[in-house]
């Protein structure tokens, strides 16, 4: 530790803290040196609070969460300073009280249900199991209640649910039994870890809603550990900012988005699309990655990525009180309000009508065999195309089919009916894989760990012989990894040595290899934080430009896909509802499908989040294996009539390049 670092200063105490972290230290002892992992952190929950947990990937939240709760192994983890819960100090508890804390006073919601439920258990054994240890319930009365906490989270036919096992259950329903096991103890402090990352934006709201109402109505203290920017204006009350282990800002949700006075949590702001903004020349980024948590640099540790940095910032960080209730480690605190959120620069969109099309695809259709002779109608008529330059935004919540037909357009699965082009060409055709090219969600597992970049980017070349020689490979991924804004030399390393982003880039590179006319990008930058998020969607546009390329942007971010889309394409259920230019869809969605999603997305902007109303989307998506007849959204929908059970609608044109599938469209918004 530095001894130059003045720690936090004291404060005056959060009204009726529940829980008071102060001076919270985590280290890791490993072969290759110490890591840093959590340094000095110190913060409050009151009860009945909402606390973000803002930050990076790998600036320590989730690890100061798993210490609070005793989670982190004990050979390897070293724990120093104080967790008061109650009065009491968590880490000093041996492990057989601190197992009667677990669950039963503070409860935890992890990211991923799928692997935090047993797939062995049933869902009502694993609910019930802790009814009965920590409130010595019979087997009949945990039974009871964990029926009624499944209804308080608002999953449907309760008994049943209880019998089945976790893959029997969506996504969102799977969290939902998270929550419930969550609270059938009636914790006094609930942390949650990312709790709707994995989710539809639809489901999230749901969910988040459910969460702020329990909170409210039941006192219960709840920490989010979030890096949804949106999601911290809508439902937190406090929010503190991480960096490198270290907290860097903390203030109320207002003070936090109106006036940042740390130059990383102005970087954050500046990085997010915004779905109230129009289309962005490009969006502002944090270049540089954080520090090596092992050899931990003096000072701000910010200070090599600051665009605002001074000789001083080398020399102590301090947390100070800037505002009332406003704690920022910048020295420059006052110059960051000057700065402010930089304004939207409009960029404007490009015209593509004499364009000839890249992509063609008419009345597309994938069914999938299923056991007992069920069929799943997974794409179903579907049509659009994309022309030269142009980007096209797929989006739905998931299972709707946007996959499936990128896997289709690619060849990775052969249509049941329709027709795809690409260039003129139908997709079996010799010489496709020329035309297009795919960069997947996540590139860790969709590249080699046994090949270097290098030799990932150039096997393309050698295998379809678009290069002379090996050199003229090595020369040419050279050219490669620089078009995509990395170091020649990182052609030696392998995925594990890169970072997200990086590891992202040379996926990129590799699409680029082939020359391709079409790139098809499925949920390309989901998985990154924020500001490597910025740096690969303007890298996308910047490539866009330079080489014409035409691309299919599959994607559940609406806000994202605002910012980077020509046209706006919504699936749900295996077809397409709505088709139209980005700015119509988002001025004026047409179908009541559409218009939810929008509402369900926050923005990041908690005085913007006050002044809207929007319309919740209630329930999930239908069992694909039967799907309602009529309108395939009408079981869902807030203006569905009789006529919506018997008909299917037809996607037609209802203004000058806007379509809809709604038979209660009339010349005006639903």
């Amino acid at each position: 530790m530095n001894a130059s670092v003045t720690r936090i200063s004291a404060r005056a105490p959060v009204a009726d803290a529940l829980l008071s972290v102060a001076d919270l230290e985590v280290r890791f002892e490993t072969s290759h040196g110490v890591i840093h992992a959590v340094d000095g952190v110190s913060y409050e929950v009151g009860r009945g609070e909402i606390v973000a947990l803002v930050g990076e990937s790998g600036s320590g939240k989730s690890v100061s969460a798993l210490a609070i709760l005793g989670l982190l192994p004990r050979r390897r983890a070293r724990i120093f300073g104080r967790v008061l819960f109650e009065g009491r100090d968590l880490l000093s508890l041996p492990e057989s009280e601190m197992r009667a804390v677990r669950g039963r006073k503070i409860a935890m919601i992890f990211q991923d249900p799928m692997t935090s439920l047993n797939p062995v258990l049933s869902i009502g054994l694993q609910l019930t199991e802790a009814l009965r240890v920590h409130l010595g319930m019979s087997q009949a009365a945990a039974r009871a209640r964990a029926v009624e906490l499944v209804a308080q989270v608002g999953v449907t036919d309760p008994e049943r649910r209880l019998e089945q096992f976790s893959h029997q259950l969506s996504g969102g329903m799977r969290q939902r039994i998270m929550i419930a096991m969550a609270l059938s103890c009636e914790p006094k402090l609930i942390i949650a870890d990312e709790p709707t990352t994995a989710l539809d934006v639809t489901i999230q709201a749901q969910i988040l809603d459910l969460l702020r109402e329990l909170s409210r109505r039941l006192g219960i203290a709840l920490v989010i550990i979030t890096h949804n920017l949106g999601v911290v204006a809508r439902y937190a009350d406090r929010v503190n900012v991480m960096y490198a282990a270290r907290l860097v800002e903390q203030a109320g949700v207002d003070g936090i988005f109106a006036a940042p006075r740390h130059f990383y949590t102005l970087g954050l702001l500046r990085s997010v699309p915004r779905l109230d903004e129009g289309r962005r020349s490009a969006l502002a980024t944090i270049e540089g990655l954080p520090p090596d948590l092992r050899d931990l640099p003096p000072g701000c540790r910010f200070a090599p990525r600051c665009a605002a940095r001074i000789a001083a910032c080398d020399d102590a960080e301090r947390m100070m009180e800037v505002d009332t209730g406003h704690r920022s480690a910048c020295i420059r605190a006052r110059d960051v309000a000057i700065a402010g959120v930089a304004p939207a620069v409009a960029g404007a969109r490009k015209a593509f009508a004499g364009e000839a099309p890249v992509l063609e695809v008419a009345d597309l259709a994938k069914h999938f065999d299923a056991a007992g002779g069920a069929s799943v109608r997974a794409v179903d008529g579907v049509t659009f195309m994309i022309r030269r330059g142009e980007t096209l935004g797929l989006v739905g919540e998931s299972g709707c089919g946007k996959s499936t037909i990128g896997r289709l357009i690619l060849g990775l699965e052969t249509p049941t009916a329709g027709r795809i082009l690409i260039g003129g060409s139908v997709v079996t055709n010799r010489g496709f894989h020329h035309k297009a090219q795919m960069v997947f969600q996540d590139p860790m597992s969709s590249l080699n760990p046994r090949m270097t970049i290098g030799q990932f980017i150039a096997e393309p070349l050698l295998v379809h012989r678009m290069v002379p020689s090996r050199r003229a490979a090595r020369n040419r991924v050279a050219e490669l990894l620089g078009q995509v804004g990395l170091f020649p030399y990182m052609a030696d390393r392998y995925p594990h040595e890169l970072s997200g982003g990086q590891r992202q880039r040379a996926g990129i590179a590799r699409a680029l290899a082939m020359e391709p006319s079409l790139i098809v990008c499925d949920e390309p930058v989901s998985a990154l934080d924020v500001s490597i998020q910025a740096q690969v969607i303007n890298l996308l546009e910047t490539l866009q430009d330079r080489h014409a390329l035409a691309l299919l942007f599959i994607s559940h971010d609406l806000a994202v896909v605002r910012h980077i889309a020509d046209q706006v394409a919504v699936m749900y259920l295996g077809k397409l509802v709505e088709r139209a230019p980005g700015d119509a869809i988002y001025a004026n969605p047409r179908h009541p499908y559409t218009r939810a999603l929008l509402d369900a997305v926050p923005v990041p902007d908690p005085v913007v989040e006050r002044r809207r109303a929007p319309q919740r989307l209630a329930g999930e998506i239908p069992s694909p294996f039967d799907p309602p007849s009529g309108c395939v959204f009408r079981t869902r929908c807030p203006i569905a009539t009789a006529r919506c059970a018997r008909e299917v609608p037809e996607l037609r044109e209802v203004s000058a390049g806007h379509f809809a599938a709604c038979h209660n469209i009339a010349g005006g918004a639903p």
